[in-house]
């Protein structure tokens, strides 16, 4: 659960950003605990200060040992209580995914789970068929089950709200917008669903399973997937943070709790690093054969080459040359990554426990991997280029607005795609640049290709590739989202090409028409100058202002709430489902009703012949109404639909 990059709608997932490469390569560290230790010493403290992050936890292994787990900052910022890395429960959001994941693959490595088969045959429920093509573990491990992403009780700040697993996944099923296996689209409803399978071929509720079969052989005993912790480990949870200089907040419940409820302490997440990096094995203690996690690690499945590919659970991450998995994570206020560098036996982990000012923990992140990977792993610059004319031509095919895999489409909340759209530009200089995914300064990334429709950003090292279908771009990606994420070109019925400004200008329109209205009247008043209409003029003037606006209070209105929700997911449950009936059916009647006003309103200026002025912006008005009619159908503001 993360709010990712991409804005809210992200929660439980988000990538390490790969470094940024140096003009020439320096000569790498060696990574031992005296030189980690000094790097991190100079870099966290600072880092977190700076960002108003209260704690954090870091963690690096190598070769089967723990090379420095420690902590920064506070636990509890109140009680000036400094975070213990043996003891303290940082929340990893989705990172805990891969331990569901890990549960899946042990008992596909027992023959009780078969990953190409349809999981309708492991559930007591259906899912709804699409396009004839059965989900399957395969694709729910590669985030290509097709769903729609969901937001709706994400996260709760209340134990009571919480339902069982079973509850969630029969009732709480998104559309599915693709066909299973064809596009990534990263989803948390999909990984609940392989926990639930966990539970009903093993016999035993999921916390059971976890704490049975990945925490007891690893040790670790200060994890817990429970929601509300366990009573002996609830004393070692580190508050989280929206600042580290305001106040704690509730502790966060995850509802789809296999996607990211887990609660571990930094040194327990070192052990399940070094699990995974050799081999399934710590120590003596084993949770996977070594075949099943080379199986893992290494079945790829890869959707626009060259770019970074999902395999069972992790997402590549690789740079510089070097092989890497990762998983990163985001609750509200907790924020985590984790990056297992395969041919290096090396694991990195860190978490925080606040956002920070402007997401800072997000920056935070991503430096410390690019300065760690370059500080130890450094890597050689891709210097190729594409002629001027050729780049300049391919920056133009890829340059224009793109849909998210990873969305919400069906509901009100499908506005967010209007609002935030994904927009590609074209340099003169042939490059193109994304702003759906800044550099650490917040600058837009500028990439130059490096061969036919694939791109490189020369400060960072990130690719960006396209997929091309008769001659035009079908989608694209980036290296940071490519495994559980893919762009592609929307309907042009709503496009934000042209939606977008034509939105924004009939809801000012309407909007100033709303002011104006009183402030004329006022005046009218003061002067004593009356109107000068009567009869059906006067009343055509007065029905193309109340139609004015009631669209702009319903519209602002709105947007308030999802505003609102967006920055507080424990809103977005069943108790706002009542206001939702509200403002639908308060659509269905603004929406249509004021179009159908402004238009005879439109037609009564008109046929009266009244002054240019009158009709033009009657007219304007009119145009408005069908213009928020139309945005109010493509976005589902009259659905009537309380699942988003």
């Amino acid at each position: 659960m993360n709010k990712l990059v991409i804005g809210p709608l992200a929660l439980l997932c988000c990538a390490t950003q790969p470094a940024a490469l140096a003009a020439d390569a320096p000569t790498a560290h060696v990574l031992q605990r005296a030189d980690v230790e000094s790097w991190l010493d100079g870099f966290m403290p600072f880092a977190i200060e700076s960002g108003d992050v209260a704690g954090a936890v870091v963690a690096v292994v190598k070769d089967g040992e723990v090379v420095l787990v420690k902590g920064y900052g506070y636990s509890d910022v109140a009680t000036r209580a400094p975070v213990d890395p043996d003891r303290t429960l940082f929340r990893p959001g989705s990172t805990s995914k891969l331990f569901t994941w890990t549960a899946v693959m042990q008992l596909v490595e027992q023959g009780k789970l078969d990953l190409d088969r349809d999981v309708d045959d492991y559930l007591d429920f259906r899912i709804p068929p699409r396009d004839g093509t059965p989900i399957t573990l395969r694709n729910i491990m590669t985030h290509t089950a097709g769903f729609e992403e969901q937001i709706k009780q994400l996260i709760l700040d209340d134990p009571r709200q919480l339902m069982p697993l079973r509850t969630y996944v029969e009732h709480s099923m998104p559309v599915r917008l693709f066909k299973a296996g064809t596009t990534p689209a990263y989803s948390n409803y999909a990984t609940s669903l392989a926990g639930y399978i966990v539970q009903r071929v093993s016999g035993q509720s999921f916390d059971d399973y976890i704490e049975t079969h990945i925490f007891q052989p690893l040790g670790m005993q200060h994890a817990s997937f429970r929601q509300p912790l366990p009573a002996a480990l609830a004393p070692d949870a580190s508050k989280g943070y929206e600042l580290g200089s305001g106040p704690a907040k509730p502790y966060e419940i995850v509802t789809p709790a296999p996607a990211g409820s887990l609660a571990a302490s930094g040194a327990d997440m070192a052990r399940f690093m070094i699990a995974h990096l050799e081999g399934g094995a710590y120590g003596s203690a084993r949770i996977l054969s070594a075949q099943t996690a080379k199986l893992m690690h290494e079945t790829a499945l890869p959707m626009i080459p060259p770019l970074n590919r999902m395999v069972l659970g992790f997402y590549e991450q690789n740079y510089n040359g070097h092989r890497i998995i990762s998983h990163g994570g985001d609750t509200e206020y907790f924020h985590s990554d984790l990056s297992l560098f395969l041919d290096d036996h090396v694991g990195l982990y860190v978490s925080m426990n606040s956002a920070g000012r402007d997401a800072a923990a997000h920056t935070i992140r991503e430096a410390l991997f690019e300065q760690f990977s370059d500080r130890y792993f450094p890597g050689e610059p891709d210097r190729r280029r594409l002629d001027n004319a050729t780049a300049a031509a391919h920056a133009k095919l890829l340059a224009g607005y793109y849909d998210n895999s990873r969305r919400i489409d069906t509901s009100f909340m499908s506005i967010l795609n209007l609002i935030q759209p994904i927009h590609v530009t074209a340099g003169s200089d042939g490059t193109v640049s994304l702003a759906l995914l800044p550099s650490i300064s917040g600058a837009p990334r500028h990439y130059h290709e490096i061969e036919p429709f694939v791109w490189v950003d020369p400060e960072s090292g990130w690719r960006l590739a396209a997929k091309l279908v008769d001659g035009r771009v079908a989608r694209f990606s980036v290296d940071e989202i490519s495994p559980f994420m893919v762009l592609e070109p929307p309907p042009w019925w709503r496009s934000p090409a042209w939606l977008q400004p034509a939105a924004a200008a009939a809801f000012l329109a309407c909007a100033a028409t709303a002011l104006l209205w009183p402030i004329a009247a006022l005046v009218r008043r003061r002067y004593r100058t009356p109107l000068g209409l009567s009869g059906r003029d006067a009343l055509a003037h007065r029905l193309s202002r109340l139609a004015a606006t009631a669209i702009a209070v319903l519209t602002a209105g709105w947007a308030i709430l999802i505003a609102v929700g967006l920055t507080h997911l424990e809103l977005l449950g069943p108790g706002l489902d009542p206001l939702l009936f509200v403002l639908h059916a308060l659509s269905v009647v603004v929406y249509v009703g004021a179009a159908a006003a402004l238009l005879a309103a439109a037609y009564a200026v008109w046929a009266a012949r009244r002054p240019w002025a009158a009709r033009t912006w009657t007219t304007t008005l009119a145009v408005s109404g069908l213009v928020m009619l139309w945005t109010a159908c493509v976005c589902h503001l009259m659905a009537f639909r309380t699942t988003y």
